[in-house]
């Protein structure tokens, strides 16, 4: 066991421990007022709830990195793309509605959200598929683009309910996983021209359907820019309220626990809105350290994933870093202002059981793969003596 940890990317579990402690803090600060007077919770709520989720994440990812090498993962493929499938239309059925979109299971003492599980599903989906077509020195490149397919119909699913934040993702994810494969960065041409086609049915279909592509709350949120111009409006509060707090941090903040735009000026605080109290209660300097990290992290996550010696390794990594890179970049843009408002969370500081539990799995995957580089390479430097 002690061999193993060694070769974990020590680096990268150390920024993914102080950034999840981060997280609990800040959303113990930012949600104290909130869970009280909005929820009727004791303050500490969702410190405890994420609490759970952080240690039992921690719980899975380090039997992953211990008991579960990488090869095994081909019990999730098939049966898992098939599972999230099925759960997520079986939302339209049974699923609960929070912030105007069907996402959520009511398991009682816990909501499950399909569509984070989907994220973390395919990219071992792929990782396993496309190591398969590798080994098998599959030639034909049209047979790499079942995942897309496959991809497609779960983004298609989770915009329906309605995710668009969420969808984008999910594609981002396996299309930006899928041109990290060699054989398809050599068929570069050929795929273009089959994604340009199923493109234009795509919007043929839309467009003959009679149904429009957005509704008007999603139509809303293309309005973006400015947001303080808008201050009453739904489109403007929300973002200028985290532009308020962000600007009442200045360089080194307020004080932990002393942010004034977490009294309910900040709806969702404590989720999609954590990086505005962040730097309100902890400064602008901080907030930069936060990215660096989140920086330092990808190029980790990326390093791990170029040295990796297979294509079921490389894949997962290349998954795990697009996975990280979409929402970092999808939330702090958004909150900026810089592009619509999708409500996605940010990793490892949003509060969120679902997404929460993915991305810190993903990341334990991840330090199983560099255990695995790890261990090829001492097998072949012994080889070579």
């Amino acid at each position: 066991m002690r061999k193993l940890f060694s070769k974990m990317d020590i680096p990268l579990f150390i920024l993914t421990i102080f950034l999840a402690v981060v997280g609990l803090v800040m959303i113990y600060s930012a949600s104290s007022v909130s869970s009280v007077v909005r929820y009727g919770y004791e303050p500490y709520h969702f410190f405890i709830r994420q609490a759970i989720f952080v240690g039992f994440s921690f719980i899975i990812g380090l039997t992953i990195v211990i008991k579960l090498p990488t090869r095994n993962y081909s019990f999730l493929a098939w049966p898992g793309v098939i599972v999230i499938i099925l759960a997520l239309a079986f939302l339209f059925i049974n699923g609960r509605m929070t912030n105007n979109a069907v996402s959520w299971y009511d398991l009682g003492f816990f909501s499950l959200q399909p569509s984070e599980f989907a994220k973390s599903i395919l990219i071992v989906f792929s990782a396993i598929y496309y190591n398969k077509l590798h080994y098998k020195k599959v030639k034909n490149i049209y047979a790499y683009l079942v995942p897309l397919a496959f991809g497609a119909i779960i983004a298609g699913l989770v915009a329906m309910q309605p995710d668009l934040g969420s969808a984008a993702i999910i594609a981002g994810i396996v299309f930006l996983t899928f041109i990290s494969v060699p054989m398809v960065q050599n068929n570069m041409i050929r795929i273009i021209k089959v994604l340009a086609i199923g493109l234009v049915i795509a919007v043929v279909v839309i467009l003959y359907s009679g149904s429009d592509l957005l509704n008007s709350m999603q139509m809303d949120r293309l309005t973006f820019q400015n947001p303080c111009s808008r201050y009453t409006e739904t489109t403007g509060y929300q973002v200028c309220n985290g532009f308020i707090a962000i600007n009442n941090g200045g360089l080194f903040g307020v004080g932990l626990g002393n942010s004034t735009q977490k009294y309910l000026y900040l709806p969702e605080s404590h989720t999609d809105f954590i990086f505005p109290i962040i730097v309100e209660e902890l400064g602008l300097v901080f907030g930069i350290f936060i990215i660096l990290c989140y920086a330092y992290m990808l190029f980790r996550i990326l390093k791990i994933a170029k040295e990796s010696e297979n294509l079921r390794c490389s894949v997962l990594a290349y998954g795990t870093f697009w996975f990280m890179t979409l929402h970092i970049l999808i939330n702090l843009l958004g909150v900026l202002a810089l592009i619509p408002l999708t409500g996605v969370p940010l990793p490892l500081l949003s509060y969120g059981g679902s997404f929460t539990v993915n991305i810190l799995i993903m990341l334990f995957v991840v330090q199983r793969v560099n255990i695995e580089n790890k261990i090829n390479k001492t097998k072949r430097e012994i080889k070579a003596l």
